[in-house]
This record gives C-alpha cells, structure tokens and sequence, in this order.
C-alpha cells in the first residue's frame, strides 16, 4: 500500500504502487451511495468555511503551496477509484480546475483528464459534470446563470443537491479567482497537493460508505484549519512546520482520540482545545479575550502567523500545551492522570470539585470549551479554565516538583478558585479590569514553589490568599493534622475556606463534621439558642441567617464577604462546638428544649425565642430576612421568600401565626385585613387601624422589660385576645 504527495492533475497521469503492482488511475467515480457535494449549501457556518478554503487555495495559487491532508478510496482492476474520504475536496479540485482551464484558454489535450472524475450519485450529476467540461462560458456574468441559461441544462437539474452546491461553488471560485492571472500554471506546478492513498481491492460496501458519511456534518473545518496552519508555519520554519504537523497526524491525534464524539473524528475537540490555548496565550501577554474573535481561523493568524513578533513563543506553548499530554509516564493516559489528583468526595491526596462538573478536567475542556449553554453560560467557565491551567502548569514543571507536592499545591489553587468567583468572572473583566493574567501568574507562583506570591496585584480573594499563607505554616507545623484540615476543608459547606472554625481549633474541625451531618433546622435552632449568629449584608436591611433546605445560605454564613457580622457567627457557632465532641439530633433538640424552657421560665422571649419556638419564622427558603432597624426594632422584622427582593410572598411573622388567611400581599404581608380594619405588628404593640382613614382605632400593648424585650409570648396574647373579643372601630 503506497502513500504519495500529488497534485490532482497528476493523479490521473502517474502509475501507483499498489500492493507490489502498479496500478494506472483512469477513473474517479463518486459512488450513488456517496452523500451530495455539500460545499456549496447556503448556511451561515458553511458560508464561512468555504471562504476560507477558497481562500487558502487563492493563497496557495497566489505564494504559499497547500497540502489538504488524504485522500483515499478503493481502486479496482479497471483503474477505477471509489473515494472512501475525500469527495469534498475532489470536488473543490475538479471545479478550480475546470475554472482554471476555461479562464485561461488552456488548450483542452491539457485538460481531458477532468472528464476522468465523474459523479454516479444521480444521473443528472455525472451529466451535469460531462456537459459542464465541454462548455466554454464567456466569463461575462455569473456563472451559474450563464450554465443554468444553456440548452443542455434542464431546470429539473436545480433541485439536484449535488448541481446547485457546485453552482455555488463555482460562484464563490469566480470571485476568489476573477483577478488572479496564471492559474493553472500554478496547478501544474504543484501549488495544491493532497496525500493519495489508493487501496487496491477493498471492496467497500454500502455499509462502509453509511458508517463512514454518518458525521452528520456537511463539511470538516479542521481540515481547512491544519492546511491553514500548515502554511503559516512553513513560512516561518520548515523543518518545524513538518514537525507539528506530523504530531497533529500522529501523536496529538492518539492523545484526543479517547475524547472523540459521535461522529468518531478528533476535530472539534483539537480546535477546542486549541481555543483555550490561545486564550491562555493572550492572557499570559497582560491581554483581554473580552471583545476578541472566537473563529480558529482569525486565531490562528493573529498568534501562529508571521505578524506575531512572538510567534516562536507561542508555536512553542502550543506544542508544550498537547505534548504534556503525551509524555505522561505511569499514567500514561490525561484520564488515569487526573483520577489520581480529583475526586468528587474528599479523598487523600486529591482536590475535591463539585458534581456538576467532571473531574477529566481535560476532556471537559476539549468536549465543552467556548461552548455556550442553554442560559448563556460558559460550559468550561473561567474556574475551570485556571484550575486546568494548574494542572498543566505541573505537567510542564514535573522534574521540579514531586506528586505529593504538586498534590497540595493543587489543593490550594482550588480553595483560591472556590472562593474567588467574583474575581474569576466575566463581569470582573468588564468592569474592573482584567485579572486573569495576574490569576495565572499567581497560580504559577504556588505550583512551582508552593507559596503565595504577595507581590502580584488584584489576583484572586485577598481574604482567601491570607488564609491560604497561613494554612501553608499550619500545615507545616501541624503534619499530624494536616488530612483532618483538609477534610474539613472539603466540606460541602466551607468549599476551601474554614476561618469559620478557624486553626485555633484543630480539635474542632471533626465536631464541624459531625455537627453539619445532623439536621441542619436543628442545627439553625442550636445556634440561635447560644446567639445571633446572622449577618446583615452591605444594603443594610437586608440579613442572612441559616436553612433547613437550602445549603446555600449556610455558605454564605460561613464565608468572609462584605456582610457585617462574621465573627459573630464564628464566636456563636465555636461556643455550639465547645458544647460536644460530636452531635446528633438528640443532642440538639436538648439544647434547643433548654433555651426555650428558659424563656418561658423566666418570661424572657427575645426575638430569638420565636424564631426557634414557631416553624413558620423558619420557613428554609433562602435564609434572608428584612429588618429596617434591627437595633431599636427587633421585632419588626419579615421573612423574605426570594433571594434579595421584597416580594408578596413576604410576610411579618407576628401576624402570619395569627393570620395566615388574612395577610395582605399587596402590602407585602405586613399587614392583616380584618373587616373594616387592618393590623399590624410594632416592635411594642399591635396596632389596630381603620382600612380607610389609616387612623388608629386599637392597640394591643406587649409588656417588655426595661431592655425592649418581651415579658409574654406575643403570638399568644394576640390570640388570646382574639378569642375574647372583635377587633371593631370604636366609636368618636
């Protein structure tokens, strides 16, 4: 079986080597069970591609010689050849070539060998082709209108897919072409070459040909692009323009292959994961992606061309960047790599990620990157991107740092990336600058030497990177208790951040485990028995407290943002830790029964006690709560149902215990409509008012000690008093 570099002229008048016989090629024949011609369809994305493939071959006709990868099928006794790959770019061929030969008058002895490729898809096209190479246009308008105006061109022959893609085709040669002198000399000398590999004897089937067309893609961009890239290279060094193109053929393309899709090629996955190098290389040069285009192609020119004054840089990250790939030892594959170092549970050794993401980082990246889902979000986010570009960073740096190093280092990017979203984020690069070059730079910094580099600016979390500089020391004073903080650190609800807990409390960091794995209600309940743990946020009425549903709100509670009050929540929640070793529901419910008890003993009913006391202040929604004036009026407060606005599903609890069927949603529960009158809850009283007048017509004082705080259970005493008696205007 022989493989050689030819041009299509050529193909028809040189003898192959085929299984020791040589074979002489007297035909091309595209088979009826072959799909149509399908670069001259009128869509957005072919439209694209095959501008730049006519306009590779302008340049390659123009200066720069092209390869366009194989072509291959079975060649049969008679010499004739069935294309198993290849009928797109043939087809290309056979039309640039008959274009050439009309355009430029070339004697037809010279171009006979086009009658030697033939369409057998239908009648109609093998016919279309043998009339089209006897007819001679005057140039004079558009092609497809000259050929669709002749005599031998029956207008049924529009609706034949194959027809009116070349129609197309021929088109867009026209006006690649139309000013371009000595085309076919340029052909005759090689300016287009493909490797042709003619099997002889295959017997292809239907099947095959099924199988083999059922990629569901009209046409291959990837082919374009590595002609296209070819070509840069070439023009910048030979020898390693045949070098990367070799390993893109050969070894990139094992690497991939593993990660290949449905339609079981490695293309869109080798420019995947070419687009994140490239966006790696503009953010290592102090640039932005934001506003730049995402197309291969202009990609490709603006970092892998001459016009680059670092081109020789970034030819080599993009060989780094696969061939790390490739070089693993042990491993030997990215998928039994990254299974040593990511996990979806907390396991030693490894960085914990969340289950909405994959932990093959790698083929994520290369399935996913640059793509957009449903809601508009990245599907490989900038997260993503920094913790892959970590591990990478490694791969690159593998002599100078161990396993285990690398282990930890990795440990404390991710905290870093866990708790950095605002500084990870699109927004962040429109609005304040563009951090991701600091956040690369950083990250490089802790893979190779393990500390946090101070001196690089508007990184990620500050925050975050304070309290990774000192777990770096704890760690290193405390092995013995290195794995219980990294366990900790990988709880759902601390995501890499513990200063909750804090280092101060080694000995706490198991109870944190056993404490969240009770019911997270009893747990709400403990904490406020011992205090207010909850946190205002910065607009100031707004506040945080725990759920019994939503994890989310603990989160929150439990990592250092703006919200005023942290350290309360840490003082609170270190007092329930002190309280046990471990803890179960029981143990709760103990504490919680002991406060309540208390309160009621004592006649002492802070806002806290009905908090705990009644189920509906605790409804387990978002956790968020308004409150105007928490510090005068603590009582005056309304359980939210959205997560940062006011809504009618908002209600003050005070009233909704009393009256849950009356409370207005168009005053956002604050107040009850009953008859002719409505009620609401003061921080010292109900207040009666009249519907109309808004005049007051009744008060329910609440006695309070000489600290604001109730001396009898308010909910109690408005029912009380509501069972006793109507709440009616009374008279002047």
């Amino acid at each position: 079986m022989g493989t050689s570099l030819n041009s299509f002229i050529e193909i028809f008048n040189t003898g192959f080597n085929v299984d020791e016989e040589t074979v002489q090629l007297k035909k091309i024949a595209i088979p009826i069970i072959q799909r149509d011609y399908a670069q001259g369809r009128i869509d957005a994305e072919v439209n694209r591609i095959r501008g730049r493939f006519l306009d590779s071959l302008h340049q390659a006709i123009m200066a720069d010689p092209i390869t366009l990868d194989f072509v291959y099928g079975d060649i049969n006794e008679d010499g004739v050849m069935t294309p198993l790959d290849g009928q797109q770019r043939l087809t290309a061929l056979f039309l640039l070539h008959w274009y050439a030969a009309k355009k430029e008058n070339i004697a037809a002895t010279e171009h006979l060998f086009l009658r030697n490729f033939s369409y057998e898809t239908r009648y109609s096209a093998r016919d279309f082709c043998s009339f089209l190479i006897k007819f001679n246009p005057s140039f004079t308008k558009k092609l497809s209108e000259e050929i669709v105006d002749q005599a031998w061109f029956p207008l049924d022959w529009k609706k034949d897919p194959t027809i009116s893609s070349m129609l197309v085709v021929l088109d867009a040669i026209q006006d690649e072409f139309a000013e371009t002198q000595g085309i076919w000399a340029r052909l005759k000398d090689k300016a287009i070459t493909f490797y042709f590999l003619p099997i002889k004897d295959m017997g292809l089937t239907d099947e095959l040909y099924i199988k083999m067309n059922s990629r569901g893609k009209p046409l291959t961009q990837f082919e374009h692009f590595k002609a296209e890239l070819e070509r840069e290279l070439r023009k910048i060094d030979e020898p390693m323009a045949k070098r990367i193109i070799k390993k893109i053929d050969l070894d990139w393309t094992d690497m991939l292959w593993r990660y290949r899709g449905d339609d079981n090629v490695i293309d869109d996955e080798f420019l995947r994961y070419f687009r994140f190098i490239c966006d790696i290389i503009c953010y290592q040069y102090g640039e932005t992606t934001q506003g730049k285009s995402n197309d291969e192609f202009d990609l490709l020119k603006e970092y892998f061309s001459g016009q680059n004054e670092n081109v020789m840089v970034n030819i080599q990250t993009l060989e780094d960047y696969f061939d790390c790939w490739c070089c693993l030892q042990d491993d030997n594959t990215p998928d039994k790599f990254l299974e040593r170092f990511i996990s979806h549970e907390h396991q030693a050794g490894k960085i914990k990620v969340e289950k909405r993401y994959g932990t093959n980082i790698f083929k994520d990246c290369v399935r996913n990157y640059a793509d957009i889902s449903g809601n508009g979000n990245r599907l490989f986010p900038l997260n993503r991107i920094v913790l892959l570009y970590a591990v990478i960073s490694y791969l690159l740096n593998k002599d100078a740092v161990l396993d285990n190093k690398f282990s930890r280092r990795l440990r404390i990017v991710n905290n870093l990336i866990q708790n950095s979203e605002d500084e990870i984020s699109d927004s962040e690069l429109r609005t304040s600058g563009n951090r991701m070059p600091a956040i690369l730079r950083q990250v490089d910094a802790i893979i190779k030497t393990g500390a946090i580099d101070d001196t690089i600016e508007k990184n990620l979390n500050l925050t975050q990177l304070a309290e990774e500089s000192l777990k770096i020391t704890w760690v290193e004073n405390n092995l013995d208790k290195a794995e219980i903080l990294f366990e900790l650190e990988d709880h759902d609800l601390l995501q890499g951040q513990i200063s909750i807990v804090g280092l101060e409390h080694p000995d706490y960091f198991p109870r944190f485990q056993s404490l969240f794995s009770c019911k997270a209600d009893l747990v709400d309940c403990a904490l406020m028995s011992i205090g207010n743990y909850g946190q205002r946020e910065k607009n100031g009425w707004r506040y945080q407290l725990g759920s019994k549903k939503n994890m989310k709100a603990w989160r929150n509670l439990f990592h250092k943002s703006s919200n005023d009050g942290f350290e309360r929540t840490k003082d609170v929640l270190v007092q329930l830790l002190s309280c046990a070793d471990s803890f179960t529901d029981e143990l709760l419910s103990g504490i919680i029964n002991t406060y309540i008890n208390d309160c009621e003993t004592n006649n002492n009913y802070e806002w806290r006690y009905y908090y705990i006391k009644y189920d509906l202040f605790r409804p387990g929604i978002f956790g968020k709560y308004y409150w105007e004036n928490f510090e005068k009026r603590p009582y005056e407060f309304s359980v939210m149902s959205t997560e940062s606005k006011i809504s009618g599903n908002t209600y003050q609890p005070f009233l909704k215990a009393v009256y849950e069927k009356k409370l207005s949603k168009d005053h956002y529960g604050q107040r009850a409509i009953d008859g002719d009158n409505y009620i609401v809850c003061a921080n010292s009283a109900y207040v009666v008012k009249n519907n109309a007048t808004n005049v007051e017509v009744d008060r329910i004082v609440i006695p309070q000690n000489d600290k604001g705080i109730d001396t009898e259970d308010r909910i109690k005493k408005l029912q009380l008093v509501l069972g006793s008696c109507l709440l009616t205007a009374k008279p002047d």
